[in-house]
């Protein structure tokens, strides 16, 4: 159960398909390509929604409007049963975007492997269950906190668990992911990661040579000279 809450900070100018009718309190529950969106995942966040708005109102007398509030219902793959499992009307609002009408409460359904490719929607393909999603997700998600990008080699292994074929290797993802940060270690950390004999095979000699200091090239010449 994810809570995203309206805050004072700074305006997002650009979210993701389906977040679009955000209120100042959400909560979201997310069901991956092994978890079926059923009656009593719906169940389980409704009653999440009612925790909670009994816990942040002022008493249980005054609670928040109830407008203050949306549900979000977030899935892998599309719930084929669920509009008969609780009895309730599923609207199509976009390509992967749905509204379930229950009772007096929108609950708004977003199906991840239906998501069109924009770079608006990479943080839903990143998993989407879907190779050419995961990729397109790893190309086009801006990470706000890059160390997190680690977190892909987990999601890389559970596709894998799910049954789904995934490009590449893990190996692989480290090696981007190290590739793109190696400005951030010292140099003397990546040098020791290194044999002298790898350095200097990155170097000509007249490279090599332009470093030292012209006494040092003497007396190397000199000692070699004698052996």
């Amino acid at each position: 159960m994810l809570i995203i809450e309206q805050s004072d900070g700074q305006p997002i100018t650009q979210l993701p398909d389906g977040l679009e009718n955000l209120a100042a309190h959400n909560l979201l529950t997310y069901k991956s390509l092994a978890e079926p969106l059923n009656a009593w995942a719906i169940e389980e966040l409704i009653g999440h929604y009612v925790n909670y708005r009994k816990q942040i109102s002022p008493s249980k007398d005054d609670l928040l409007p109830r407008d203050d509030f949306q549900l979000y219902a977030v899935s892998t793959r599309y719930p084929h049963n669920l509009s008969d499992e609780v009895k309730a009307r599923i609207t199509t609002i976009q390509s992967g975007v749905y509204d379930i009408q229950l009772g007096i409460r929108t609950i708004r359904l977003i199906v991840l492997s239906r998501m069109p490719k924009a770079k608006r929607n990479a943080i839903w393909h990143l998993f989407g269950a879907k190779a050419d999603s995961f990729v397109y997700g790893n190309q086009h998600y801006d990470w706000h906190c890059p160390e997190e990008k680690t977190g892909l080699n987990q999601l890389y292994n559970l596709y894998q668990l799910e049954g789904v074929v995934m490009p590449g290797t893990k190996e692989d993802l480290k090696k981007d992911y190290t590739r793109e940060h190696l400005h951030l270690l010292p140099q003397e950390d990546l040098l020791k990661a290194l044999t002298p004999e790898a350095v200097l095979k990155h170097f000509s000699v007249p490279e090599l040579l332009k470093g030292l200091p012209v006494a040092a090239i003497e007396e190397y010449l000199s000692q070699h000279r004698k052996k």
